[in-house]
């Protein structure tokens, strides 16, 4: 089966496996987990912040940030697809009281203007604007890139309205290495980042949290109160060690993304922006075939291709270590058979 659900999806490595077996543990709610705290320190020199914070997983680090930036009641700025907004199950209602105000194309063209029409001016009747949140790359914008430069200019607004800047991460290195330049290029634009292990990175598990040493103290305090305290977690942050050494092989996952979404554009039916290809997700309009898209995935799945729905006509394929070029053009072959295209 080729699976191009997610970059999830990826089994641990050999060496990732022999650094779990080997790593040296202690507990970690004592702060006493030489393995996580190398990670942590790791993480946080290659973003360029003061301290990281190991968490279970990229929702979790999300969540945190909203949690130590915000205060119950206030107001969280944010695409109206992010994936804060989209797939963290209303969480920062449940946890952190907070509302969302969502703006349709903020990671898109005119963020500016978009960010001084969402934001509220001080007043009786409207909560308080109090975070920004990005997301880089843009997981329903189809995997594409916020430059730095964009980055810097909604984050100087940001500090004149007096907003914090969280960056969901989750997919940074991709941006890295789409854009060519050190991820510290888009990290030293935010206040906080979240990203993670196991997307892409092929980690079994895990992400990281980064900041200033003040927020990831109220962080890790926020962890411990949501179950993510955990214990011998060194096992699990060893691999997270050797993720970090695979961020220059994500070439490889964006050159066969861009194979399959030109294999894809060639079949009759099946609608791709090619040049929304930047990393490593490819989303495809299937408006033009004669079936929806829960039909169409479970047309390919049958033929060996898994792939996810990402809207009634819409479909999500996304590459990684463990799918090959030969996989690619079999997904190809695979999609031309399930859209009638033979």
């Amino acid at each position: 089966m080729i699976d191009l659900r997610s970059d999830t999806v990826t089994q641990p490595t050999i060496e990732m496996r022999e650094a779990m077996a080997n790593a040296e543990v202690g507990d970690d709610v004592f702060g006493e987990d030489p393995t996580v705290k190398k990670l942590e320190e790791a993480a946080a020199d290659l973003m360029g912040k003061e301290e990281a914070l190991f968490v279970p997983t990229g929702t979790m680090g999300n969540q945190l940030a909203v949690l130590a930036h915000t205060e119950r009641g206030d107001e969280v700025i944010l695409d109206a697809e992010a994936h804060i907004i989209c797939y963290e199950v209303g969480s920062p209602a449940m946890l952190a009281g907070v509302q969302l105000r969502p703006v349709p194309g903020l990671l898109g063209r005119n963020a500016l203007d978009k960010l001084r029409q969402a934001y509220r001016q001080p007043d009786i009747h409207f909560p308080t604007s109090r975070l920004l949140c990005l997301e880089n790359t843009f997981n329903r914008g189809g995997g594409t890139v916020m430059t730095p430069e964009e980055m810097k200019a909604i984050n100087d607004l940001a500090k004149e309205l007096n907003l914090a800047v969280h960056l969901d991460g989750a997919r940074i290195f991709n941006a890295a290495i789409a854009a060519r330049c050190d991820v510290k290029e888009f990290t030293r634009h935010c206040d906080s980042v979240m990203f993670s292990l196991s997307k892409g990175l092929c980690a079994p598990v895990g992400s990281v949290l980064a900041g200033t040493s003040e927020f990831i103290a109220k962080a890790r305090k926020y962890r411990k109160a949501l179950g993510g305290g955990m214990r011998q977690a060194g096992v699990l942050a060893a691999a997270g060690l050797v993720a970090l050494n695979m961020v220059d092989r994500l070439a490889e996952d964006h050159a066969n993304a861009m194979a399959l979404a030109e294999g894809l554009a060639e079949i009759e039916g099946l609608q791709v922006e090619l040049h929304q290809v930047q990393t490593n997700i490819v989303l495809v309009n299937i408006t033009a075939v004669d079936m929806d898209a829960p039909t169409f995935v479970e047309e390919m799945q049958k033929r060996g291709v898994k792939a996810v729905t990402f809207g009634p006509r819409l479909v999500r394929f996304v590459t990684h270590k463990d799918v090959s070029r030969a996989d690619i053009e079999q997904a190809v072959k695979v999609a031309k058979i399930a859209a009638g295209d033979v």
